[in-house]
C-alpha cells in the first residue's frame, strides 16, 4: 500500500496536547519530509522536543493562534495541516470566554488564511461531539469553527486547491483531564468517586484509535464535510465500578472498600453525548468508520464530488447520540480496558 505520508511536510497546531502529540508521534513512523509542531506552552514543548530531538525531519515552535503573522510564516511550504489546538475546558472557556472565541474562532481564521495564502493541499480540523447541540461556550466556538471550515472550502478561490475538512469524535480514554484519571486518583486514596448522574452515557475511543482515524480521514476527505467517528457507548457507573474492580488491590483495597458517591449533573452538562444531531442526519451518508456530513448550503459552495468508495448506507436515520446506543456491557468494557491496555500505568 502507498504509504500518501511520504515526502509530505506536515503541521501540528497544538502538538503539546493529548492528540497533538499522539499525532507527533504516529507521523514520526510515516516518513514525512518535515514535520512541524506549535505550541504555546513553552515548558511541554521544551519536553516534547527532547524526546523528539533524534528525528532530524521534526522542529517544534513556540507558536500562538492568535498571531496572525506568525501562522502565515509557520505554514510556509506546509502541504498538510492538523489542527488541534483549541481552548477546550468547559468551565474555563465559561470563566473566559473572549478567550474561548479569540482562540477557537479567530485562531481558525488565523489558520485558514494562512493555509489559503500558501497553497496548503489539505487542512484538518479537530472538532469534538460539544459542537454538536452546544450547551456552553466551547461547545459554541467548536461550532464555529466547523461553520468556518466548510465555508473556507466554499470560498475557496481558483488559485487555491486546499480541501478543508473537520473530524468529530467524543471523549478519549485516559487523556488529560478525562475522567479515567480523575477516577484513578480517587480510588487511589480509598474513595469515594463522584459521580455526576449514574445514568449518565458518552461515546468513547483509545487515544490510538482516536488519532488513527483522523489521519485516516485526512485522505478521505474531499472538502466541506465532517466526518464523525464511529465510537462504542459505555455507562459512567460501568466505568467506575469496572475501574474500581481492577484499580482497587493494586492500591491496597478491597473493591467493596470504595463507595460511589453521586453528586448531582453540573451547570450545562448532558446526559447524553451527541456526535449528529436530527438536522444533519439528512444530509449524512455512513461509512466503514465514519459517518460524512455533507454541508447544508450546498447551492452556494464550491462544486465538490464526495467520493468515498466504498458507502454502507445512504439513508441515515438515526441520530448518532449515546442514549440511542446500546453501551457496552461491564464484561465487555473490562475486556476493552485489558485489550487497549488503558490502566496499566495506572
Amino acid at each position: 500500500m502507498t504509504n500518501k505520508w511520504q515526502g509530505k511536510k506536515v503541521l501540528i497546531t497544538g502538538v503539546c496536547g493529548t492528540v497533538g502529540a499522539e499525532l507527533l508521534k504516529q507521523l514520526s513512523k510515516q516518513n514525512c519530509s518535515h514535520i512541524v509542531g506549535i505550541d504555546n506552552s513553552e515548558t511541554e514543548l521544551f519536553f516534547l522536543d527532547q524526546e523528539f530531538s533524534d528525528y532530524e525531519n521534526i522542529e517544534l515552535f513556540l507558536g500562538d493562534l492568535r498571531d496572525k503573522s506568525s501562522m502565515d510564516r509557520i505554514m510556509r511550504n506546509v502541504d498538510i495541516v492538523l489542527h488541534s489546538a483549541a481552548l477546550k475546558h468547559v468551565i474555563l472557556c465559561e470563566r473566559s470566554p473572549r478567550d474561548a472565541v479569540e482562540t477557537n474562532i479567530q485562531g481558525m481564521m488565523n489558520i485558514i488564511d494562512a493555509a489559503e495564502k500558501n497553497g496548503v493541499e489539505r487542512l484538518i480540523f479537530t472538532s469534538s461531539d460539544k459542537a454538536v447541540n452546544p450547551t456552553n461556550v466551547m461547545g459554541t466556538t467548536k461550532l464555529m469553527g466547523e461553520r468556518l471550515m466548510t465555508a473556507a472550502n466554499a470560498h475557496r478561490c481558483n488559485s487555491s486547491d486546499t480541501i478543508y475538512t473537520s473530524t468529530r469524535f467524543g471523549n478519549v480514554l485516559g487523556s488529560r483531564g478525562s475522567v479515567i484519571p480523575i477516577f484513578a486518583r480517587q480510588i487511589s486514596s480509598g474513595g469515594p468517586i463522584t459521580l455526576t448522574e449514574k445514568s449518565m452515557t458518552r461515546f468513547i475511543m483509545t487515544l490510538d484509535e482516536a488519532v488513527s482515524l483522523v489521519l485516516e480521514s485526512v485522505w478521505c476527505a474531499c472538502g466541506g464535510e465532517i466526518f464523525v467517528t464511529k465510537m462504542p457507548v459505555i455507562r459512567i457507573s460501568d466505568l467506575a465500578e469496572v475501574m474500581i474492580e481492577i484499580l482497587a488491590p493494586k492500591y491496597g483495597y478491597q473493591p467493596s472498600d470504595i463507595t460511589i458517591e453521586v453528586t448531582g449533573s453540573k451547570p450545562g452538562e448532558k446526559m447524553y453525548e451527541e456526535l449528529l444531531s436530527e438536522e444533519e442526519m439528512r444530509r449524512t451518508v455512513e461509512l466503514k468508520k465514519f459517518f460524512a456530513i455533507f454541508p447544508a448550503f450546498t447551492g452556494i459552495y464550491h462544486d465538490v464530488k464526495y467520493d468515498y468508495g466504498e458507502i454502507v448506507s445512504e439513508n441515515v436515520d438515526n441520530e448518532y447520540n449515546s442514549k440511542n446506543e446500546t453501551p457496552l456491557t461491564r464484561k465487555e468494557l473490562r475486556e476493552y480496558f485489558v485489550e487497549h491496555k488503558l490502566l496499566d500505568s495506572l
